[in-house]
């Protein structure tokens, strides 16, 4: 199923963070096939990174250090659940929820195997790779109200 789980917070990279920071972890999960992942993966990693690096300030008023995990389907489990690639939580509720979103699909690139992977629709768009300005909106509206991680 999921494999190797790595988690990224500020404090454990050396970033400043003042004392009693309370986590806000964000967790993704994706496809990784022979030490790949595919585009709209990539594209995602490279979003949460930015939204990671803009949730440094935009959390630290509301007490909160954000926390990215991350975790890696291998082939087997993709093939039996691909919308489970691509997806995140935030403080373990998807990001849908905190959006008001709904998971879609589209079909992938060759590393998936041409299956029909997890898009995120809101309002009139979907969002094949999840830009940075959502996972940042869901972080603040998830510390807004509270919600440490789970």
């Amino acid at each position: 199923m999921a494999g190797r789980v790595d988690l990224e917070c500020a404090s454990r990279l050396g970033r400043p963070i003042e004392h009693a920071m309370k986590p806000l972890t964000i967790t993704w999960q994706r496809l990784v096939k022979e030490g790949r992942t595919c585009d709209r993966c990539g594209g995602t990693q490279l979003e949460l990174q930015k939204a990671i690096d803009r949730l440094q300030s935009a959390l630290a008023p509301l007490g909160f250090e954000p926390c990215l995990e991350t975790q890696q389907i291998d082939e087997p489990a993709f093939q039996a659940a691909p919308l489970q690639s691509n997806r995140i939580w935030i403080a373990g509720v998807p990001l849908e929820e905190w959006l008001g979103a709904r998971e879609g699909t589209s079909r992938c690139c060759a590393a998936c195997g041409g299956a029909d992977c997890r898009t995120v629709r809101l309002d009139d768009h979907t969002f094949e790779v999840i830009p940075a300005e959502l996972i940042v909106r869901a972080a603040l509206v998830a510390a807004a109200q509270g919600r440490p991680a789970r």
